[in-house]
């Protein structure tokens, strides 16, 4: 352990990053429902999966070992920035005057600034062996689109991007940033596509969303030879590659004879919030655990909580199967909040799963609450974090209140996902005042609700 200017910073050896990643699949009590088909509603196979994935990736898709191993050659990159640093934030419990201990696992140390590397390096390794040479995406905040050109800079691949308009316009730096790194990039909906054109015809000011990125990058990759689609967030094995953020989390806790009563981590697609939460319902599952766990989302994307378990498609031209997940219809249209990765109107079959089956909580918060206890913990911790971050950041400010009116010594554990760095014109929108909350209106969802696919 260091001391850090916030606390105890608890560190790790490279030897102990993991070998091996968690699949959360082997141990829940519930299969996933498959995906199916969009044009036959048929469940999927690898054949409907392979025009788009390499076969590494979809048999990790569909897996039920509990371990899979990481090739050496990407955790050689992991090197680079893993172990990930683990805080007590003792200045932060202070502020709040909590007997909680407050715990934070921090991700952005990674080249990209976000834990999103962790599954670009995996998903670019395996399509690089599979003899793919260029890959499509699409991004939200950057985060994701940062990581994969990183990734695909790494494997000699090129990349490209559809960024989402609204996002693409307010954070210029973020579109630099893939640049620098090989990227082509592009605000979506893009003329590129059929998709990208439908759209920009019927609404000419459309401000994109990730259904509609979503569409465009897959169209790309599915209309090409050499290109193949990568996604940040949502699928089986993306989550599985973020399982190293709660594995490590439970060595370092280790160290220092704690374990969390409370784990909590923003959740959009659900990747962060998998990758670090799953590690401890493994031990739920199979040493019954009592930890509780806690997706925070935004109210303007309040998937979780105010969205339906139903399959749905996982984009807005209706390109990608159906998943059965909590969804706000694929044609939701979310506001232009300034946590960009957390717009998604659907979320990871696996976190959808666990909550149906009432082993996460979920809590939705307003940006302007999100954004005072992010301002509050950068001015103690030293760290300015993404937007999407700060909504774990005030569901630990929830708990740790609770805590203190409670009287308990719980101990909290939360996800700092990502650096805010690229968020700066999101916090001075909070400062100044101009930054409004823009929850989503019932009209709104009920319209989106009643285009969800009807499955016999």
């Amino acid at each position: 352990m260091s001391k850090s200017v916030g606390g105890t910073k608890i560190l790790l050896e490279e030897r102990d990053i993991p070998t091996r990643w968690y699949n959360i699949q082997a141990d829940m009590p519930n299969p996933l429902q498959p995906p199916l088909n969009p044009a036959t509603k048929q469940p999927a196979g690898p054949q409907d999966l392979s025009p788009i994935f390499p076969m590494e990736l979809i048999k990790q898709e569909v897996s039920t070992d509990r371990w899979v191993e990481i090739p050496d050659e990407v955790r050689e990159l992991y090197r680079l920035w893993r172990p990930a640093p683990l805080y007590r934030a003792r200045r932060l419990e202070q502020a709040l005057d909590t007997p909680a201990r407050i715990y934070y696992k921090y991700e952005g140390t990674s080249p990209a600034g976000s834990h999103k590397l962790n599954t670009a390096l995996p998903q670019a390794y395996y399509n690089k062996q599979a003899g793919i040479k260029r890959l499509a995406t699409e991004t939200g905040a950057g985060q994701w689109g940062s990581a994969l050109s990183i990734a695909c800079s790494f494997f000699a691949l090129e990349c490209q991007v559809y960024m989402v308009k609204v996002s693409y316009n307010q954070k210029p730096y973020r579109r630099l940033f893939m640049e620098t790194y090989g990227a082509s990039v592009v605000a979506s909906p893009s003329n590129l596509t059929v998709a990208g054109r439908h759209i920009l015809a019927e609404h000419p000011d459309s401000p994109g969303s990730l259904g509609i990125a979503i569409s465009e990058a897959v169209e790309d990759a599915a209309t090409r030879d050499d290109t193949n689609y990568s996604l940040g967030s949502v699928l089986n094995h993306v989550l599985l590659h973020q399982t190293v953020i709660g594995l490590e989390a439970k060595t370092q806790l280790e160290k220092v004879d704690d374990y969390p009563d409370v784990v909590i981590g923003c959740c959009g697609g659900g990747s962060n919030f998998g990758g670090l939460s799953f590690p401890f319902l493994h031990d739920v599952f199979t040493q019954g655990r009592k930890v509780r766990v806690i997706a925070a989302e935004p109210t303007a994307c309040p998937t979780l909580t105010r969205g339906k378990f139903a399959y749905d498609f996982g984009d807005t031209a209706k390109l990608t199967p159906m998943m059965m997940m909590y969804t706000l219809g694929h044609d939701f249209m979310p506001a232009g909040i300034h946590a960009g990765g957390l717009r998604y109107h659907g979320d990871s079959p696996l976190v959808s799963q666990l909550y149906h089956d009432g082993f996460i909580e979920a809590r939705a918060y307003n940006q302007k609450d999100v954004f005072a206890a992010a301002v509050l913990f950068a001015r103690h911790e030293g760290i300015l974090p993404a937007p999407e971050s700060a909504h774990a950041i005030k569901g630990a400010f929830e708990e740790a209140l609770a805590a203190k009116e409670a009287g308990e010594a719980r101990t909290i554990l939360f996800g700092l996902s990502g650096h805010g760095h690229f968020d700066l014109s999101a916090y001075e929108a909070y400062l100044t005042g101009m930054m409004e909350d823009v929850p989503y209106a019932d009209e709104d969802l009920a319209r989106s609700m009643a285009n969800l696919p009807e499955i016999k």
